[in-house]
């Protein structure tokens, strides 16, 4: 079993610290490890029906869903995604903060929420997951957005179908956007 011996922040900043991480293999090997540690996230995928039952035998071409713009200053670029945000308020569950960061990047509110699952964002370079719902029953509200990138954000509505195929063609590279829509794909 490989165990922590010793960990001890080097650096920290926001609600994100780079840890180092002393270690100690199965066979008695020591090793030092260094990651980002974060509280996680959460990403939504957005379904235009008013209930899940409406998606059954319904072909994706026939469900839109909603996409935002975020600039990602890691890549330089501009990025298709689906809503997502930080776990960022100490103690607030992940369905809590998936239907804040809906209202804030994209001006919706849903009546109807699923868990699908929590992917590893990074696993060899940060702890960071993010939690994935999806939901439906729509209706708008204003938006709230924070921070230069999403001042600059911009919606768009798709067929299920069209995203699908701008993750298989490379046009959306973002993990946690191509993980929840194949999971959202499975739920027909």
């Amino acid at each position: 079993m490989f165990r922590s011996r010793r960990r001890r922040a080097v650096h920290e900043w926001s609600v994100w610290s780079l840890i180092e991480d002393h270690l100690e293999s199965p066979t008695g090997e020591e090793f030092v490890r260094t990651y980002v540690d974060s509280p996680g996230a959460v990403g939504v995928v957005v379904l235009d029906v008013p209930s899940f039952a409406d998606l059954r035998g319904r072909d994706s071409a026939a469900v839109n869903t909603v996409l935002v713009s975020q600039y990602r200053a890691s890549f330089g670029e501009v990025m298709w995604e689906i809503p997502a945000g930080m776990r960022d308020i100490d103690g607030e569950p992940a369905e809590s903060t998936a239907r804040r960061e809906l209202a804030e990047e994209a001006g919706l509110v849903a009546q109807h929420w699923r868990y699908l699952g929590t992917m590893a964002s990074a696993p060899g370079i940060t702890n960071s997951t993010v939690e994935i719902f999806a939901c439906c029953g729509l209706s708008d509200v204003a938006v709230e957005r924070h921070g230069p990138e999403e001042d600059h954000m911009e919606l768009r509505r798709l067929s299920l179908s069209a995203a699908l195929e701008e993750a298989r063609s490379g046009h959306i590279t973002d993990s946690k956007t191509i993980v929840g829509l194949q999971w959202v794909a499975e739920l027909r």
